[in-house]
């Protein structure tokens, strides 16, 4: 089954704004909510913020990739990047804005998504060779 045409430019644009996001959440955690929350929550913030900026610029080089290549593989490791985005950064976001404690436990599914989404590319990448 062939990769839908639409999809790398699906991807690259939400990947796009999830960067953009990534470095306006960081500039809100350095000038909004130093003065308002403990050091530590200030790092859990930081850490969504990385992970979100890491994995935006994965999904860009795998909408990237799929321009070039097309494989379903690929959007996979895609989708897995975005979910993990959602889910982990997200629930990092959440349990700090709100510090309800139950977001605590969202995050490792998001953790899981991004390794997953590494070891669906790094299958990619082997059938590729």
């Amino acid at each position: 089954m062939p990769v839908n045409k639409s999809w790398p430019g699906k991807i690259l644009f939400f990947s796009a704004i999830s960067a953009a996001l990534a470095v306006a959440l960081g500039a809100f955690a350095a000038h909004g909510l130093k003065a308002r929350i403990s050091a530590d929550m200030l790092d859990v913030f930081k850490t969504g913020v990385q992970y979100q900026i890491w994995h935006s610029l994965a999904m860009m080089g795998c909408g990237i990739w799929l321009r070039i290549m097309p494989t379903k593989a690929v959007s996979y490791a895609a989708l897995f990047f975005a979910t993990g985005i959602l889910c982990f950064s997200g629930s990092l976001y959440a349990l700090v804005l709100t510090g309800i404690k139950w977001f605590g436990p969202i995050t490792p599914i998001g953790g899981m998504c991004f390794i997953i989404g590494w070891v669906v590319l790094a299958v990619a990448a082997w059938r590729t060779a």
